[in-house]
């Protein structure tokens, strides 16, 4: 191409992929004639800054063929400099369909895959909901705490502890219904069988090959910083910053509901509670966003 854009070479492939003729090419036609329309103004862009002496590798834009289809492709182009002046530019176009084809195709399969996950996983949790019909609803509201916007989670972080919110609770499928369904409180011995859920949902979720460390998370979501919780008793930066976000919301939603052996607490007991053992029991940062989220963003759990 020469520095006003017109097309002066282009070789056998370049006029089969286009559809034009090389007699096209000879009545003058322009660079920015083969581009799509949309990508036209960039495309200028960054003629203009190959023109000044950039070199640009792996530009994409959508082609546009003699019949107005268009196709993707990627262009790399760099400066004609004969004697220290710029008089053009030289490119090469590939087209990339196939590649664009695959990437769709791989996509979908993974949206595929990711659609049977979440049903795999909400379907575990609705098993362990119906063993304890007391706490229904509560991993969903749990879930919802935890992934609240003011907790300035990226997207990945966000759906690492959804998923294992949404499931956290799933080892009580272990414990047996009378124990979660008790009226009065629980004897130590009955509080021990409880105590084994974190490890019980570890070792059936571990099995499950997920992108993230769902049954890690799952095992640390009843520790506490100072080493009191359970089932192992793990303190401060052993546990995870995920299993952290997730025993706050966890606490805070157990209180502010009703339970068998109790009626609800409220809200204000819950934030109480989670103030008065912030760097304690649980993470500071943690217990000061979920406090915020209440206090002065009004969040209310969704009472489904």
């Amino acid at each position: 191409m020469d520095e006003k854009g017109k097309l002066i070479f282009v070789n056998r492939n370049a006029l089969d992929i286009f559809g034009y003729t090389q007699e096209d090419f000879d009545k003058g036609l322009s660079a920015i004639q083969i581009i799509a329309p949309e990508d036209r103004d960039r495309a200028r862009e960054n003629i203009q800054k190959v023109l000044s002496g950039e070199k640009l590798d792996n530009s994409e834009y959508m082609a546009q063929r003699k019949n107005g289809s268009s196709f993707p492709v990627i262009v790399c182009s760099s400066p004609i400099i004969p004697d220290n002046k710029i008089v053009g530019l030289r490119g090469i176009v590939i087209d990339i369909t196939e590649r664009k084809q695959s990437e769709e195709t791989l996509k979908q399969s993974y949206e595929k895959l990711q659609e049977a996950l979440d049903g795999a996983i909400h379907a575990l949790a609705t098993t362990a909901e119906w063993r304890d019909p007391y706490t229904a609803g509560h991993q969903n509201r749990v879930a919802e705490l935890a992934i609240a916007k003011e907790m300035n989670l990226q997207e990945e972080p966000i759906k690492k502890i959804y998923m294992s919110a949404i499931i956290h609770d799933v080892g009580k499928i272990n414990v047996p219904s009378e124990i979660l369904s008790k009226p009065g409180r629980l004897s130590e011995f009955e509080f021990e069988i409880i105590k084994t859920h974190p490890q019980v949902g570890y070792d059936i979720l571990k099995q499950i090959k997920f992108p993230w460390p769902i049954a890690w998370i799952v095992l640390q979501h009843h520790e506490r910083l100072d080493g009191s919780g359970y089932p192992n008793g793990v303190s401060g930066e052993e546990i995870c910053l995920e299993a952290r976000i997730l025993s706050v919301a966890d606490v805070v939603e157990a209180m502010a509901s009703h339970r068998p052996y109790r009626s609800a607490l409220g809200i204000d007991k819950a934030l109480e509670e989670i103030s008065q053992n912030k760097g304690i029991l649980y993470d500071p940062n943690v217990v000061d966003v979920c406090v915020k989220i209440f206090t002065d963003k009004k969040f209310k759990f969704d009472p489904k």
